[in-house]
């Protein structure tokens, strides 16, 4: 089974993790989680931005409306969903006794997010309907 696989059953299963390495200290768990709660708060703010970029400008063009929008909210969902994956790996990691694992997904996720922005500064000083 690969990694990823076992990765995404372990979503599901989370009492699977005590299967693997020892004990580790209940803090280091407890950090694991605030940190996976960090990112589900980042994911329902991107995917709030992104409602909110489609409720409260109706007079911003429809494509980029919807493309500001699309962006916020995609950018929600893979944070929500790279939140649960980034726990499942970090917390084995540490009952292994291994370093945690890198990610390029916060600099991804920094990428689109300033994207969004520089276009919505554009937007704002361009004006609403472009």
């Amino acid at each position: 089974m690969s990694e990823f696989v076992r990765n995404i059953r372990l979503w599901f299963a989370p009492e699977q993790v005590r299967d693997e390495g020892g004990t580790p200290d209940y803090r280091f768990s407890l950090a694991n989680e605030r940190t996976f709660l960090a990112w589900l708060r980042t994911a329902l703010a991107l995917i709030g931005g992104g409602f909110a970029v489609d409720q409260f400008l109706p007079d911003l063009r429809w494509a980029w409306r919807v493309g500001l929008a699309l962006a916020l909210l995609g950018a929600g969902v893979l944070c929500s969903l790279r939140a649960v994956n980034h726990w499942v790996r970090c917390e084995r990691a540490i009952r292994r006794g291994e370093d945690l694992p890198a990610s390029r997904f916060p600099a991804l996720l920094s990428l689109v997010v300033a994207v969004v922005a520089v276009v919505m500064v554009v937007v704002v000083l361009v004006g609403w309907e472009g």
